[in-house]
């Protein structure tokens, strides 16, 4: 949870330098725990039989919404300085576009190690 809040806190918009693969693992797994239990509220509103929304669920809808735009840019943040620590530009975030391939690429390049050292994006997270 810490490494979500140091994401959240502290680099919400920070572009530049490195996070290695524990910072972006760290929040991704906490953003997606986050995601996936309000969706499960939402889900869990709905009447099986009259496809009716209770108000939870509405609230439950609202508050998907707000969450997922505030976590656009400290997830862009966190994958583009992922790839600085590889030493590869943030733009490389846009192979994500590829249809079919493209989040597989990302995922990839997500789970290989950092240049160890410094590199042109700065010092080395883990020293």
């Amino acid at each position: 949870m810490n490494w979500y809040l140091e994401v959240i806190k502290n680099n919400y918009a920070n572009f530049s330098g490195r996070a290695r693969r524990k910072e972006y693992w760290m929040f991704t797994l906490v953003n997606t725990i986050i995601i996936t239990v309000l969706y499960a509220i939402l889900m869990s509103s709905i009447d099986m039989y009259t496809g009716e929304m209770s108000s939870l669920g509405s609230i439950a809808g609202i508050i998907i919404g707000i969450y997922s735009l505030a976590i656009i840019v400290p997830s862009l943040a966190v994958t583009i300085r992922r790839f600085h620590d590889q030493d590869k530009s943030g733009w490389m975030f846009l192979l994500a576009f590829i249809p079919a391939v493209g989040g597989l690429i990302v995922f990839v390049f997500m789970c290989l190690e950092g240049t160890k050292g410094d590199n042109r994006f700065g010092p080395d997270p883990k020293a």
